[in-house]
């Protein structure tokens, strides 16, 4: 059994591919989730295929019931939680007179609403590995638009804005606890989710989700004295 366990939600691919594979390079057991089974059941197969210690559940985490489902998975297989990384997001792009109810209620339950449910869900895991070790940690993914928001994708600024907004809140209510936050706030980064934004900006000009696996060990690594509440990753020659 790893020694450290971390749960992953939108892991299938892109960022969250990403930042399992660096948690299982590091040793921790990893609970993946995804809402395709299938995408979802080959990112696992190729993380157990490296020798990490792996449990998949599909879900949409716009469901409480999923949450809950992932959360349930992982104290079964693994009994502690240290990392947790809320990366799972949706993101529509409407003008103001155009929003869709279905479009806005999604945005805001998968990008904000699931990772409030996911800290009720793991608080306990939580605050047990910050009473070990005082470096639990928690990454939500928001983005460089919940700090500089953008029309025509203003329901997603906003929902990443509250991100940001309820990471500074739970490192004032759990960092005494050993438990840190830390929003990421990339640009753009080369993956399959901004394929509709390359003809504007080529990909070699985008983040890369190495970027993002580096920060996450340096996260790793600094002492329990220290808190990083959040990190911008800007794409050289961005003004914001």
């Amino acid at each position: 059994m790893p020694r450290r366990a971390a749960i992953v939600t939108g892991a299938s691919r892109g960022i969250g591919r990403a930042l399992a594979q660096a948690l299982g390079e590091e040793g921790i057991g990893l609970t993946i989730a995804a809402r395709r089974p299938a995408t979802l059941e080959r990112a696992a197969g190729e993380l157990r295929a490296q020798g990490f210690e792996v449990e998949h559940v599909a879900g949409d985490m716009a469901d409480e019931d999923a949450i809950r489902a992932v959360v349930e998975r992982h104290r079964e297989r693994f009994g502690r939680l240290d990392v947790l990384v809320n990366n799972a997001g949706v993101g529509f792009g409407a003008s103001a007179s155009e929003h869709r109810t279905k479009h806005v209620d999604v945005q805001l339950a998968v990008n904000l609403r699931a990772i409030v449910l996911f800290y009720r869900e793991c608080a306990a895991m939580l605050r047990a590995a910050g009473a070990e070790h005082r470096n639990a940690l928690v990454i939500n993914l928001a983005s460089i638009a919940g700090k500089s928001p953008q029309p025509w994708l203003s329901v997603y600024s906003a929902a990443k804005a509250g991100v940001i907004a309820y990471t500074q809140a739970m490192n004032k209510e759990l960092s005494g606890d050993g438990v840190k936050s830390v929003a990421f706030c990339p640009g753009f980064v080369d993956t399959d989710m901004t394929d509709f934004v390359k003809g504007a900006v080529p990909a070699e000009q985008m983040l890369r989700t190495s970027d993002l696996t580096h920060a996450l060990g340096f996260l790793l690594r600094v002492s329990p004295a220290c808190v990083v509440p959040e990190i911008v990753f800007q794409r050289a020659g961005e003004t914001g």
